[in-house]
């Protein structure tokens, strides 16, 4: 299984140091050798440069990022800019911004991520904490060039003890020199060269465990989708073996050594590129380096027995830079995963929230608290208490990204307030103005192939919709039909303009458009239960859901057995008692399986829900009319016009069409179908009942 995995790594990413040397001093730094340092004879000239990068791209490599030290202190800077970034299709550079001159910012207006370090709000903290005089001036100075230029940068505010008075004056500024900011790592590695003095004083530039946890808190949603942790495992002790299978990127130093990870400095992990190839380092060297390094019995005592490990930002390399030792334990890491368990415990409680329908769970997160009033009433019949075999996960953040220059990937679909656009497998929704000279978004939503992960931004109208709770959409969409509608499509279900009830146990559709009666038909059925003439519960009056549960030998798919655990009971709730059903492919053998109608919180005029669901006894279309009838539907193409003019559509995308006209055709043919014709006067019901006893005993109303 190793070799299968490392038999499909590509080194599609690079990052460069070009030295380690630095015009600044900073009190937190982990690498710095000061400007005119000897090892500047050893560094890469720029011709060898040229020769990994064209080493690289021909392997596939095609985003680089460029780094330090300062990277800007070499005088053949531009020449290695503009060679590497001619050859990448993305790049990220890093810089402190004092060297920016106004050649230099011209250079950076071409099209990549541009980091600029900010140290300080003001003059005295910025120049102490890099112990460089002038250094504030010269890297406002910095600033100014690149605005000139017009060369888009992000500010990276870098957090410690020493400038931790000013932090709010910090972003104060960086939001007044740039749009983008962003906080730098908070938590502080110790030096490379194991230097006492220089370890001593970056340990007390470290901040409190909490404070770091509240700069850099984890993200829950992607944690969960995303469990890959350094370490050993109960079986491999290898430290760095998961590492490396998953890697699809270097690391190559200013002196030629190459290996998988920046941090990671032992000499003997690092490959000499002066004396080898990128590919030997790539496809040899850097694979053969899982089986170099072992936790042993320090490692399985500590970090990997620990039971805090899945809050811990602990790694072997930061072991290595602490202790000098990849197994040793970083008790600063001890106390930040303490802080971060309860962040998580906090955020599970205030900032998530489970509902579950028609089998399928939606876990909602939050960047903004969630408590009872945060969503309509409507939605508390199909809350949960957890997740289940089936979970979709959308994580909601207030704020806008910006996607300026970004490329969106290919468009599938405009018609306002939506577009959509693919682009390596996930998809991307810009929630769009009805003018057409108006660019502005008013959300952006992103999810994956299948659309179980999504992230939603909503602009500031919605942040405040949200604090003011009562919000009808789990989604913030105008309709959380716009994701369910696709989600069902995979699973051979749809949603059907309809009312919805159980009866006397039985799932019953009462199938048409606006005015077509669903409204009518519900209050006639609530009149009904309460005058005792069948066991009644309103699923919903405007917008239910059918679903087949596949079944091989009459036994449900492991996919669905969490959900058969919740639909088997859901029928003898309330009183319904589970009824024997046509379509449940009893005796059938292969290819069987069982039509189920669920409640949705989609109500119109009748504001009962229910997330309770049935077995579907029969489709009635209904029409308004002066007689009470119900007739028998045996043509199936008459069926299936009438079942794909209710198919309720969220964006009609050449696959979602695909699967559900699949659902409908077996729909169409497996399930009893009646046109219900009614007037008011109540008197359908009796009719209604004929239906539910015929459907559940296998004949057929004459």
């Amino acid at each position: 299984m190793q070799k299968q995995l490392l038999d499909f790594r590509l080194p599609l990413e690079g990052h460069l140091d070009l030295t380690y040397r630095c015009n600044n001093n900073c009190r937190h730094c982990w690498l710095h050798i000061p400007p005119r340092d000897p090892s500047r004879n050893r560094e890469l000239s720029f011709d060898e440069i040229r020769n990994i990068v064209d080493q690289a791209r021909a392997l596939g490599t095609r985003r680089w990022s460029i780094s330090g030290g300062e990277p800007m202190l070499r005088p053949d800077f531009p020449e290695i800019f503009s060679y590497l970034t001619g050859r990448a299709i993305s790049y990220t550079l890093n810089t402190n911004g004092t060297l920016i001159t106004p050649e230099i910012a011209r250079l950076l207006t071409r099209k990549g991520t541009k980091m600029v370090a900010l140290y300080g709000a003001t003059k005295e903290t910025y120049d102490h904490v890099t112990r460089h005089p002038g250094g504030f001036e010269k890297v406002m100075e910095g600033f100014r060039y690149l605005k000139e230029a017009g060369a888009g940068f992000i500010v990276q505010l870098i957090p410690m003890r020493d400038n931790w008075h000013e932090w709010e004056k910090m972003q104060d500024l960086a939001k007044s020199l740039s749009k983008h900011w962003r906080v730098g790592a908070p938590w502080l590695y110790l030096s490379s060269c194991h230097d006492l003095a220089r370890n001593a004083e970056i340990a007390r530039q470290r901040l409190d465990p909490s404070d770091v946890v509240e700069l850099d808190q984890p993200d829950l949603s992607y944690e969960e989708a995303h469990t890959h942790q350094c370490g050993q495992t109960d079986r491999d002790d290898r430290l760095f073996a998961r590492c490396i299978a998953g890697r699809r990127d270097f690391h190559v130093d200013p002196y030629g050594g190459m290996t998988f990870c920046s941090f990671l400095k032992d000499p003997a992990m690092r490959y000499d590129l002066r004396q080898g190839t990128v590919r030997e380092a790539w496809e040899t060297f850097i694979p053969a380096l899982a089986d170099k390094v072992h936790g042993g019995a320090e490692h399985a005592e500590n970090c990997g027995a620990c039971d805090n490990r899945k809050n811990c930002r602990w790694c072997p390399v930061y072991g290595w830079l602490e202790n000098g030792r990849f197994s040793a334990p970083v008790a600063h890491l001890c106390e930040v995963a303490k802080e971060n368990k309860m962040f998580k415990e906090n955020w599970q409680a205030q900032h998530r929230r489970y509902y579950r329908i028609a089998g399928i769970t939606i876990q909602v997160d939050s960047d903004l608290p969630i408590d009872d009033q945060t969503f309509h009433p409507k939605f508390t019949s199909f809350r949960a208490d957890g997740p289940g075999a089936d979970t979709v996960t959308i994580r909601h953040h207030f704020g806008m990204p910006d996607l300026a220059g970004k490329d969106l990937g290919r468009e599938l679909y405009r018609k306002p307030p939506w577009a959509i656009s693919r682009q390596n497998g996930s998809y991307i929704y810009l929630g769009i103005s009805p003018q057409a000279d108006d660019p502005s978004l008013h959300r952006v939503a992103t999810f994956n192939a299948d659309h179980t992960r999504g992230r939603i931004y909503n602009d500031d109208v919605r942040g405040d919709s949200w604090r003011k709770g009562d919000v009808h959409s789990l989604t913030m969409f105008p309709s959380d039909q716009i994701l369910i509608a696709r989600l069902l499509a995979d699973r051979r279900g749809c949603y059907l303009h309809s009312a919805g009830a159980i009866l006397n146990g039985a799932g019953v559709l009462f199938v048409g458009h606006s005015e077509a009666g669903k409204s009518t038909t519900t209050n006639m059925l609530i009149e009904a239960g309460a005058r005792g003439d069948m066991e009644v519960e309103i699923l919903c009056d405007d917008r239910n859901i059918v679903r087949k549960y596949p079944a091989a030998n009459g036994i449900p798919s492991p996919q669905a057995a969490e959900a058969q655990k919740h639909i088997s009971s859901s029928s003898t709730r309330e009183g319904h008692k589970r009824i024997p059903s046509p379509l449940t492919g009893e005796g059938e053998g292969e290819g069987g399986g069982e039509w189920r109608v669920y409640g949705t919180w989609s109500h119109g005029d009748v504001p009962l829900v229910s997330a309770n669901d049935a077995p579907l006894r029969a489709i009635c279309f209904i029409e308004q009319a002066n007689e009470n009838s119900i007739t028998p539907l045996t043509d199936r193409k008459e069926i299936t016009r009438r079942l794909l003019a209710c198919v309720i559509k969220p964006f009609v995308t050449a696959d979602w069409w695909e699967k559900t006209l699949d659902v409908i055709g077996e729909l169409s043919n497996e399930a009893p179908c009646y046109v219900m014709r009614f007037d008011k006067t109540g008197e359908i019901v009796g009719e209604i009942n004929s239906v539910i006893g015929s459907a559940v005993h296998g004949s057929t109303v004459g």
